[in-house]
């Protein structure tokens, strides 16, 4: 048996919604669409729609501990670029460059320390 799938996102759960928020909104350049205020934003990407919600307060236990357990790896056309944009919004790469089979890449960090996987072919 399988059932049909009519899409698929990642959603990241915080509750400094509109910490990420705004710091994905200053990364991508694009506001949310939807966003209520303090419950989801979600941004539209090529190939990818991120949502962000805040858990209702009886369910943050579930979401609780060790925080960041999601990388999310965006492909950039000029890695100097993104890393430039990354560190004028004060979120500066760790680490140096690295040069793997697929390209180049650096890892950077959210406000609630998803990490961000930079990559150029």
């Amino acid at each position: 048996m399988k059932f049909e799938c009519s899409a698929a996102f990642v959603t990241l759960a915080t509750t400094r919604l509109e910490d990420l928020v705004k710091f994905y909104a200053q990364l991508f350049g694009q506001l949310p669409q939807p966003h209520l205020p303090n419950r989801y934003a979600e941004f539209q990407l090529p190939g990818l729609r991120l949502g962000i919600f805040q858990p209702k307060q009886e369910n943050e236990a579930e979401f609780a501990g060790e925080r960041g357990k999601i990388s999310l790896c965006l492909e950039v056309k000029s890695l100097e670029e993104a890393i430039a944009h990354l560190t004028a919004l004060g979120y500066s790469p760790r680490g140096e460059v690295a040069i793997a089979s697929h390209g180049k890449e650096i890892y950077a960090y959210d406000p609630d320390q998803n990490r961000l996987i930079l990559h150029q072919s």
